[in-house]
């Protein structure tokens, strides 16, 4: 007994120290938001300053087109999960229930562009964008993000624990496959569809890759794109930056605690049969 007492001692000072890692760079930038320019690199550093300094958060609309950038990623993020939710689910859905020939082999395959760096198909992408006209737009950040192949996987998977026994029940009623889709499985798939949401949402949130490549406006800037912007060649108004990025995580930190009771369950229900 002891020994095991002290293995779980062991344990939780591990785990303790690690989620310490992981929140003190957080904390740091929160302070640094509250501090002025001249007490961010002061040695030996502090937390917070002489005062704290609110107005930082106020002086980011003030120098640079904060709210436009907050609208965009709104904007392109509501948009990319609404559609990835949908069409996933419907493909989760052909995948899992649906009979067709080849569906084993088509699903592979769709799998196995999971192996594909993502930046191995940005070129591509980029050309295929160029050739419709659609550099700096917001719809060469939206068109290619509306499929993905994990959200399929993640919905099939999911919709394989559903018991066959609702789906024969509902075809003996004269339920179109469709109508099982609609009436059956979406109702019971919540913690799976948030999960893909959440997911989505926190990947198109802070992507700047894509951004960086295909945007050249600043009016249509994403969040992550405008705050590289607002490091300067010469010098860089930390503070401000950090108001920022602290103001820019807010939305996914909404969409966490709203989903949160959700998320948990599609982590822990999502199995891997197949």
């Amino acid at each position: 007994m002891k020994r095991v007492r002290i293995e779980t001692i062991l344990a939780y000072l591990i785990l303790t120290l690690g989620a310490a890692t992981m929140v003190l760079p957080f904390l740091w930038m929160v302070s640094t938001s509250l501090k002025s320019l001249s007490e961010v690199f002061v040695f030996p550093p502090t937390f917070f300053g002489e005062r704290i300094v609110w107005q930082n958060y106020l002086r980011i609309s003030e120098r640079y087109p904060f709210g436009q950038f907050f609208l965009n990623s709104i904007k392109i993020s509501a948009v990319v999960v609404f559609f990835q939710v949908f069409t996933s689910s419907m493909a989760g859905f052909a995948f899992a229930r649906l009979k067709f020939p080849g569906r084993e082999s088509l699903f592979a395959l769709y799998l196995a562009t999971l192996m594909v760096p993502f930046h191995v198909t940005l070129v591509p992408t980029f050309v295929l964008m160029r050739f419709f006209g659609w550099i700096d737009t917001h719809y060469s950040l939206i068109l290619p993000s509306l499929v993905t192949a994990f959200g399929t996987f993640l919905m099939r998977q999911f919709f394989l624990t559903i018991p066959v026994e609702l789906e024969e029940a509902a075809r003996i009623d004269g339920c179109t496959p469709f109508g099982i889709y609609a009436r059956i499985f979406l109702p019971l798939s919540k913690p799976a569809l948030a999960t893909l949401a959440i997911f989505t949402f926190m990947g198109t949130w802070n992507d700047y890759i894509r951004p960086l490549v295909f945007i050249n406006s600043i009016s249509k800037m994403t969040v992550p794109l405008g705050l590289a912007s607002m490091q300067g060649s010469y010098s860089t108004d930390w503070p401000v930056l950090m108001a920022g990025t602290v103001i820019s995580l807010a939305p996914v930190l909404i969409a966490f605690l709203l989903a949160q009771e959700f998320f948990v369950q599609g982590i822990t229900l999502t199995g891997l049969k197949g």
